[in-house]
C-alpha cells in the first residue's frame, strides 16, 4: 500500500505550471485536471502499461488530465525530486501534444503510436 501524496502532487504541479510560459498555460482553456484513478492504456496487457496523463480536446475545449492514481502506482516511494521529475516529464509531454495540435504537427503523436506498436510487438 502506498502513502497518500495528493497534497504534495498538487503542490508540485502548481510549481511546474508556474515554470511554463503563461500564454501557453492560458491557451489550455480547460485547465489541468487531477484525476485520482489509476488509468491503464487501452492496449495494456496484464495491466502493465499505465497512463500518467492525457491531452484531451472536445467541444468544451482542451485540457490536460494528470492521473494521480497512476503516478502513485508507479512512483509512490520515490523521493520528492524524483517524483517531481516524473510529473514534469508527463506535464511537458501533454503540453507538447497541445502545442503540436495548434501548429499542425504530429511528431509526438507518431512517437506515441510507435511506442505502443513496439510495446505490443514485445508482448
Amino acid at each position: 500500500m502506498f502513502i497518500d501524496r495528493l497534497d504534495e502532487f498538487e503542490e508540485i504541479l502548481e510549481e511546474l505550471v508556474e515554470e511554463l510560459p503563461q500564454g501557453l498555460v492560458e491557451s489550455l482553456d480547460g485547465g489541468i485536471i487531477i484525476e485520482e484513478d489509476v488509468i491503464y492504456h487501452p492496449e495494456s496487457k496484464n495491466d502493465d502499461l499505465l497512463c500518467l496523463g492525457a491531452y484531451k480536446r472536445d467541444f468544451m475545449g482542451s485540457c490536460i488530465l494528470m492521473y494521480y492514481g497512476s503516478f502513485m502506482e508507479m512512483f509512490w516511494d520515490k523521493p520528492r525530486e524524483e517524483f517531481k521529475d516524473k510529473i514534469r516529464e508527463t506535464l511537458h509531454h501533454e503540453f507538447t501534444h497541445h502545442v503540436e495540435y495548434y501548429s499542425g504537427e504530429k511528431d509526438l503523436e507518431i512517437f506515441d503510436k510507435n511506442f505502443i506498436k513496439k510495446y505490443k510487438e514485445e508482448r
